[in-house]
């Protein structure tokens, strides 16, 4: 039964109406592999057992008579950001411990309106702010993929008896896996891992600067942020509500659009949603690009960008190429301001969400001698050390006399990124390909990284431009270092043309193919 976990969500779709397998099955089989690898992986804070149990069951009294959604009896993953009725929801922060809300976010609502089983909630950075998951107040998740190299084995001449035949001797490679964790990236480490791990068949992810992309690319794992409105936010927690939103991390390209067409809707309930049909994702996917416009920005080749990287962005040029698409030069000239920009306004942001944190009406509550005591203490033991710095920072910018200087200007910036990409698109460009990521997935603890902050958040170098100007980008794996580990390339599309980004990422996809990480755990 645990072969069932390695089925595409579209294979396990066609075996589940074809009454090949059930919902019941294969929710056991992938609550057998969440069993056994998550005490290694942490990629689940919580297992719903019984709850999925009861939905795989309701699957399969559908499936018997015919019915049942999209989604019918797919069992799925989702972030802890995502609001789940009488489940515990809690941003994987230590101040919303206990929270169980008495509502259903709209995507999650989406999901199970299509039929689709709850195995649990995954594990991300706290609020959604980090780069490795290494921020969750219940520890780093661990990436499924480690770093591997060839050795060359030197085979001996060996005589078999008297006369008898010489085996000869020479030298043969073979790959060993390094024994470091690596991290899975954030903030939608749990996502990426899961999917990556094969312990569920696709997950819910939320995408702020980079959060699914930049996951998905570490894991060999495809993630795609929609265009900002495409998805409701009503019920996911927020960290930058002019940023955030949702997307699904899956295992390909088909089975990314068909969780995105379940997970897309307009929203009354939420004022940014924007009213327009969603297309049928799934419906574009094998369709030719001959004739579409490509463009390449120059200004994505950053200085230390890894050899590994500019190469593999060659390849997916080639590719692309090769399948009739026309190449084109391009310039995003405001790209170098984008990620200072990003890290004033997003914590901008941030620090207004998170003030309703009290400790007064849900989660963690520490006494204090008086009601601002207890506001203080419950802050400062209740949130993490990179939530409170960016907090400290959107604060910071939104003080007297801080504000014009930074905040205002960042908002301009903001704009000016806008209009270089409805500059280049104007132009005719039907999609842009760049690095989806600077580099390959890195160690937990790594002490370059955690020493400074700021190399940290070079790692959404690549992926905060598309939140910046709300469009959709999507990331898939398009090949592995010299070190054995995934890299992916980037599509960014006009906004609400995620057909086309799906279109042109499954053409990568055949001539990358598809890429899973050798078990150990």
């Amino acid at each position: 039964m645990s072969d069932l976990t390695h089925l595409t969500i579209s294979e396990a779709r066609a075996k589940l109406r074809g009454k090949e397998i059930t919902a019941a099955e294969i929710t056991e089989a992938y609550l057998s592999a969440i069993e056994r690898a998550n005490p290694v992986l942490n990629a689940y804070v919580a297992v719903t057992a019984d709850k999925a149990r009861e939905m795989a069951k309701a699957s399969d009294a559908k499936l018997a008579r015919g019915e049942g959604g999209a989604l019918e009896g797919i069992p799925l993953g989702i972030k802890d950001l995502f609001a789940t009725e009488g489940i515990h929801t809690q941003a994987c922060s230590h101040v919303l411990d206990g929270f169980k809300p008495h509502y259903e976010s709209t995507v999650t609502s989406n999901l199970w309106a299509d039929g689709a089983v709850m195995l649990g909630k995954l594990n991300m950075d706290e609020f959604a702010m980090g780069s490795s998951n290494e921020t969750s107040y219940y520890g780093p998740v661990i990436n499924p993929w480690r770093r591997s190299r060839l050795d060359t084995v030197v085979m001996p001449t060996t005589h078999h008896g008297d006369g008898g035949f010489v085996s000869a001797g020479g030298a043969k490679t073979a790959r060993t896996l390094d024994n470091a964790q690596l991290v899975p990236g954030g903030s939608s480490g749990g996502s990426a891992s899961a999917v990556a791990a094969f312990l569920c068949a696709g997950a819910t992810a939320t995408d702020t600067g980079g959060s699914i992309r930049q996951p998905a690319a570490f894991t060999g794992t495809v993630g795609i942020k929609p265009t900002y409105g495409r998805c409701s936010r009503w019920g996911v927690v927020a960290f930058a509500s002019s940023l955030d939103q949702a997307g699904p991390i899956a295992r390909d390209v088909r089975d990314a659009a068909i969780l995105l067409k379940s997970m897309a809707s307009s929203d009354p309930k939420d004022t940014t949603s924007v009213d327009r049909p969603v297309p049928d994702y799934e419906a574009v996917i094998g369709r030719p690009i001959k004739g579409m416009k490509v463009g390449i920005p120059k200004e994505y080749r950053v200085e230390g960008m890894p050899e590994d990287i500019e190469a593999l962005w060659q390849k997916g040029i080639a590719w692309l190429k090769e399948a009739g698409a026309e190449i084109v030069d391009i310039s995003l000239p405001h790209t170098k301001y984008a990620l200072p920009a990003y890290y004033i306004v997003a914590p901008a942001e941030a620090s207004s969400n998170l003030a309703r944190y009290d400790g007064v009406r849900y989660g963690l509550r520490v006494p204090g001698k008086d009601i601002v005591e207890m506001y203080e203490k419950t802050r400062a033991a209740g949130f993490g050390r990179e939530v409170k710095r960016r907090i400290m920072i959107g604060t910071y910018v939104l003080s007297a006399g801080y504000y014009d200087a930074y905040y205002l200007q960042a908002q301009k910036v903001r704009t000016l990124i806008k209009r270089d990409f409805e500059n280049v698109f104007a132009a005719g460009v039907d999609v842009i390909l760049t690095p989806a990521t600077p580099s390959a997935a890195f160690g937990v603890a790594d002490e370059d990284m955690n020493s400074d902050p700021v190399k940290m958040y070079l790692n959404d170098i690549f992926t905060v431009t598309v939140n910046m100007a709300g469009l959709p980008g999507i990331s898939v794996p398009a090949g592995l270092d010299g070190k054995g580990l995934p890299l992916g390339l980037q599509l960014i599309g006009r906004p609400f043309d995620e057909e086309t980004l799906f279109q042109t990422a499954h053409v990568i996809e055949q001539a990358a193919g598809r890429f899973q990480p050798d078990k150990w755990w």
